[in-house]
């Protein structure tokens, strides 16, 4: 436990800040799951507002460094590549 007054101001602020990353985090997690969850029924335009809306989490995520920027980018990639699959036998 902390002893000095700044110490135990550090440890509040601290654990303020990792309610509000976990939250965000499990915002992200949940959009994810949603929208692969789409990606299972395969509609295009759901599933392209279910990719919007996962993306412009991780974009603010990252943006506020609680997760790194490279893996929001990552995440997109890899979210982006899913739904070309899935949307391209559909336009075909």
């Amino acid at each position: 436990m902390p002893h000095t007054k700044s110490a135990k101001k550090h440890l509040r602020q601290t654990h303020k800040r990792t309610l509000r990353n976990r939250v965000a985090k499990k915002a992200i997690k949940t959009q994810i799951k949603k929208m692969l969850e789409v990606v299972k029924t395969g509609e295009p335009a759901q599933l392209l507002k279910e990719y919007n809306l996962a993306a412009k989490k991780l974009d603010k995520a990252a943006a506020k460094r609680i997760i790194h920027p490279n893996m929001a980018a990552r995440k997109k990639s890899q979210l982006a590549k899913l739904m070309r699959t899935k949307q391209a036998p559909a336009k075909a």
